[in-house]
């Protein structure tokens, strides 16, 4: 089965609707799959749901969908480095569910493995669980959080085989694992792609039976979240 598809475009053409929800690896610009996100704005699809440790930066990353008010709703645990996503948020435009980012992580993998729902310590006493169904245990209370299955998955790796196992280069081996878990159908870009048997088994951060299809983008842009800069004398 060949899951290499031409183009970014051409492995979203026939995948995403209006209304769907989605979740997008990376952490801030690390580990964010840029053309895939460049190619989801150029569907025109609105009203969608994503599920991302934040939403990219102004004009970079999920900040191009914020600007093209294709989503609806983020449910994210950071919103400090795009400006345009608190100002829509603040202003009622853009509905946002918060959750600290283990939660995030677990209900995202929860959802890959069909687990329905799970309790966590987190958020117990805040705003977090305000409306969550709350359990002690061991007399400790627990709040307990959904599994979140999504529709579609768009990660970003450093290198793939033809079968679809991945290898994530460090730090990028944040959300991207547990985003393309939940997902229905999982779109992956990547770096560099090798033959099926070229990556060791023991190197494989994520089996190839959670990937659909696979884009080829040798030249990422990875731009800098906050560059910073000192006096050299």
């Amino acid at each position: 089965m060949n899951k290499q598809y031409a183009s970014a475009s051409a492995a979203l053409d026939d995948l995403i609707e209006d209304g769907m929800t989605l979740a997008v690896g990376g952490f801030g610009l690390c580990g964010i799959p840029e053309s895939l996100i460049v190619a989801l704005r150029d569907t025109g699809k609105k009203d969608l749901t994503v599920a991302s440790n934040n939403a990219g930066v102004d004009g970079f990353g999920l900040g191009i969908l914020l600007e093209s008010r294709q989503i609806r709703k983020m449910l994210s645990s950071y919103v400090g480095e795009n400006k345009e996503f608190e100002r829509q948020y603040l202003s009622g435009e853009l509905e946002l569910e918060f959750c600290p980012q283990g939660t995030l992580a677990e209900r995202l993998r929860a959802g890959g493995a069909g687990i329905a729902a799970f309790y966590t310590k987190t958020g117990y006493g805040t705003k977090i669980a305000e409306g969550k169904e709350i359990r002690e245990f061991d007399g400790d209370h627990y709040v307990m959080e959904r599994g979140l299955p999504v529709d579609i998955a768009l990660v970003k790796a450093q290198v793939a085989d033809k079968a679809g196992n991945l290898r994530f280069n460090k730090t990028a081996r944040n959300f991207n694992p547990l985003a393309a878990m939940a997902g229905k159908v999982c779109v992956v870009e990547v770096e560099e792609i090798v033959d099926t048997g070229d990556i060791d088994p023991e190197d494989i951060h994520l089996p190839g039976i959670f990937v659909h299809r696979i884009v080829y983008n040798p030249a990422p842009g990875k731009r800098i979240e906050k560059r910073t800069l000192r006096e050299v004398n």
